[in-house]
């Protein structure tokens, strides 16, 4: 398991039922690594100013992160973390390597609203 403050996806059936049960959905699927650790502190920081976006993480080398390693639009990503975006269930954008504040709050603005 990740050390963040983050809800933890821990297996394909966490990773569904986060995506049933939540409209806007971000998960940074990593290890805790230099370029993923600074993507894990943006998302905690903006929680609390995002309450209609649910915050995640997975760990990269779970069996299970196949979910999001192995979907069309990350299989060429050569950096982690691979940073995912769900809206009603639907992948509506996807990112690899380490994240500014700025990117992540103009993706999270862009798709899912302020």
């Amino acid at each position: 398991m990740l050390k963040t403050n983050l809800t933890h996806v821990l297996s394909k059936d966490d990773h569904a039922k986060l995506l049933a049960e939540n409209e806007n959905v971000m998960i940074c699927c990593g290890r805790m690594g230099p370029m993923c650790i600074p993507v894990y502190e943006v998302m905690e920081e903006l929680e609390p100013e995002y309450k209609h976006v649910k915050f995640a993480d997975m760990e990269f080398d779970s069996p299970d992160a196949a979910v999001i390693r192995t979907l069309p639009e990350t299989r060429g990503f050569q950096g982690l973390p691979f940073t995912v975006y769900y809206k009603n269930g639907k992948l509506v954008k996807a990112t690899s390597s380490i994240q500014s504040m700025e990117q992540v709050t103009s993706i999270l603005d862009e798709q899912f609203g302020k």
